[in-house]
């Protein structure tokens, strides 16, 4: 009777801690409930292996999810390693961890245009409306006519930056906030697409004009705190430094080794608290932010934006600029970091400190690369040939996982005027068959016809029909699914 009376005890505490210890997301490989091929993804630990040996940058965090179901969480390198611009190595450098939280530094403004679009959810504001009505020192020389939206879109016709390093100007916060509000336009608004600081620094200002609150308090109360995003914060306290990746040495600010405070020098002098730069977050809070856009402004039972403000957002405003394809905060179909899964509607942003992100809704999936490229020096490799390459192993393992996706990258190609209407049925045609032979199983079959593919596509290289890139593009594909057959 005891014995019966303690298994049901035991039963009962084991009940108890199903229903009290949360669930731990688990990092699941590439599967069939995502339809994506591993083998690229783990191609892509040599790629960035490398990017470190080569001193591109100290150490990396790579996160990339389908479907809300994690596929590749990974760290990479240091987190802090130098104790100077001269490459000191530190006695006891700090390995990366997967949840090592980053200085976002320019992602830091898809916080600001969100927080925008809230208040524009509360009817605070249209986005054709002069900045002037809401910020009455915003005035002089044109700037009357500055919108709400071409600070948004980089349209404003100010310069990139502040005319002085605001560290210089003399006074506090709300001193310089106003040196900044006073600052001339460079050219006539909507002239042209200049992507610049000071449009950013506005809007956190109109953010707290309108809200009555400082934009720290706004972010956490309306973004992070209801998406549970614990590790998104300004200014983090001291306690998470151990956590935090080392940034720049910076003997011309006094600050010694930057590790813990925001890097951007501008926001810095701002009290680390600014419209363009000063969020630090981990990969995995920062993928709950990208998927807020997603599921149309809802995560987890949470509305942050309505469907009409996420569909502003994700709208191409910069029409009259070819090649600056932009939303409310962010950049869309910018191939330069986004590579093989730029399309028109591909959401994306990068940061001077050498993070990036991309979102894409065609595929539901989000591609993360966070690194700490400046650490100990800016002056530096750019990130940007290894931003390009963890885009292009996302969209390989997306493409690749069979022939009808690899007919999805075929219409890409069409759609960017990379090939044209004959080569597409061409290739098409070939794809077809060996979805036949997929669907049959038959190995033989499909390996045999995805040979005849690129023999196809040798061929159309050599009479010109494609170009290099593309043709790197389709051979590689088709390798992996070769791969996978095998």
């Amino acid at each position: 009777m005891k014995k019966q009376q303690a298994l049901s005890m035991l039963v009962l505490f084991m009940l108890c801690l199903t229903l009290v210890i949360p669930a731990v997301p688990t990092k699941a490989a590439a599967s069939n409930s995502v339809q994506m091929l591993q083998q690229p993804l783990d191609d892509l630990d040599e790629e960035v292996e490398q990017s470190i040996a080569e001193s591109v940058m100290p150490g990396a965090v790579v996160y990339i999810a389908k479907h809300g179901e994690v596929v590749k969480h990974d760290a990479y390198g240091y987190a802090a390693r130098y104790t100077d611009d001269q490459f000191t190595e530190m006695e006891e450098p700090v390995a990366m961890q997967e949840e090592t939280i980053f200085d976002m530094a320019s992602i830091s403004k898809l916080f600001t245009a969100t927080a925008v679009m809230q208040l524009w959810d509360e009817g605070l504001f249209e986005l054709e409306d002069p900045v002037h009505w809401y910020i009455p020192e915003f005035t002089g020389e044109g700037k009357e006519e500055v919108t709400i939206r071409q600070l948004l879109t980089h349209t404003s016709g100010f310069a990139p930056g502040p005319s002085e390093r605001l560290y210089e100007v003399e006074g506090d916060r709300a001193d310089r906030l106003d040196f900044v509000l006073r600052e001339p336009l460079q050219q006539a608004p909507g002239a042209d697409y200049v992507y610049s600081d000071l449009d950013y620094i506005t809007l956190g200002v109109l953010i707290e004009r309108l809200s009555g609150e400082r934009q720290d308090d706004f972010v956490q109360r309306k973004i992070t705190e209801p998406l549970g995003m614990d590790d998104t914060m300004y200014n983090p306290p001291e306690s998470l430094k151990s956590r935090i990746a080392a940034t720049e040495y910076q003997p011309w600010t006094n600050r010694g080794l930057v590790w813990g405070s925001v890097h951007d020098e501008n926001a810095w002098s701002l009290d680390g608290l600014a419209g363009q730069a000063g969020i630090f977050s981990s990969a995995a809070d920062l993928a709950v932010f990208a998927q807020v856009m997603l599921e149309n402004g809802t995560y987890a039972g949470e509305e942050i934006l309505s469907e009409e403000a996420v569909e502003l957002m994700k709208t191409n405003w910069n029409e009259a600029y070819p090649g600056q394809d932009q939303g409310l905060g962010w950049e869309l179909n910018q191939s330069w970091y986004m590579d093989d899964l730029a399309e028109h509607n591909t959401l994306g942003h990068t940061g001077y400190t050498g993070t990036s992100i991309v979102v894409s809704p065609n595929h539901d999936s989000v591609t993360i690369l966070l690194t700490n490229r400046v650490h100990p020096t800016r002056n530096t490799v750019s990130t940007n040939t290894i931003r390009k390459k963890v885009s292009e192993k996302t969209a390989d393992a997306i493409y690749a996982w069979s022939a009808e996706a690899m007919q999805q990258m075929v219409e890409r190609l069409l759609t960017r005027e990379e090939i044209d209407e004959r080569t597409a049925r061409s290739l098409n045609l070939h794809l077809t068959v060996v979805n036949r032979f997929e669907e049959k199983e038959d190995q033989a079959k499909v390996l045999k016809h995805l040979n005849r593919f690129q023999h196809l596509v040798d061929r159309l290289q050599g009479t010109e029909e494609i170009n290099e890139a593309t043709y790197q593009d389709l051979q590689r594909t088709a390798d992996y699914l070769i791969g996978k057959w095998e």
